[in-house]
């Protein structure tokens, strides 16, 4: 019996947040290169946005590639840069097919014209799926997002379009690249490694964390449903005391 049998429909995770690590080391497990990691890679963000849309998700987003990745050696980023144009333009139909609209955010500009023309024609292509949104976050770091967020306030403060005072988390959010996608209530990091790598850290200030040491490649359907089942039984008090949160069902 599936995983997904379990899992209570009344209290999905909306959104789902995913560091997808280990891809380079299940690799070197298997004898195989760092490219054959990140193929693989890319079967399971195709079996985990299927899945995620079994399970009524209405939010995936996928840490893809940081603005530190941009430091790998350059034969290893090519490699990416072409594998992420060859698993876009093969996977836009079966997006379409599953309603599953896709997002993109980071610092888009840098990447490769050919990547870059890939991504928003996936973007299009895909703009009227209502089951699941797929936010991609490619060459994306929340420190530089928040940085980036902050420049656009200072100067539209100086330009007198909103006061100083006026400020607050809420208008702050509306300045980040997931503004309009509600905060993630469970992330996911593969690999067994148990940090957040510079990932969604305004949104993810509530979120529940769940490690694994399962390495991307290897992880399915099966590991979601996991997580998912893992994030129901956690009580997310938000500040506030279990007696509260009882009182309020």
């Amino acid at each position: 019996m599936s995983l997904l049998e379990k899992i209570d429909k009344t209290s999905v995770p909306k959104h789902i947040a995913i560091i997808m690590d280990g891809n380079g080391r299940w690799a070197k497990a298997h004898g195989l290169g760092r490219a054959e990691g990140h193929k693989e890679g890319v079967i399971s963000v195709r079996k985990v946005v299927e899945a995620a849309v079994k399970a009524n998700v209405k939010f995936l987003t996928i840490y893809v590639f940081s603005t530190e990745n941009w430091k790998r050696p350059e034969e290893e980023i090519n490699a990416l840069m072409e594998l992420m144009v060859y698993a876009v333009t093969k996977e836009t139909p079966d997006l379409i097919e599953n309603q599953v609209k896709v997002k993109n955010i980071g610092d888009i500009t840098r990447l490769p014209e050919k990547t870059k023309k890939a991504l928003e024609e996936c973007e299009v292509k895909t703009s009227k799926g209502n089951k699941l949104t797929l936010i991609l976050a490619l060459s994306y770091s929340s420190r530089w997002e928040i940085v980036e967020a902050a420049k656009k306030l200072i100067r539209e403060v100086g330009e007198g379009k909103i006061k100083e005072e006026e400020i607050d988390e809420s208008l702050f959010s509306d300045y980040l690249s997931t503004k309009g996608i509600p905060d993630p209530d469970l992330v996911i990091r593969t690999g067994g490694e148990q940090r957040m790598s510079n990932f969604l850290l305004w949104q993810s200030a509530y979120a529940e964390l769940y490690f694994t040491d399962t390495f991307w490649p290897a992880f399915r359907e099966e590991d979601l449903y996991a997580a998912i089942i893992d994030y129901q039984h956690r009580e997310r008090r938000f500040g506030k005391i279990s007696e509260q949160i009882e009182s309020a069902k």
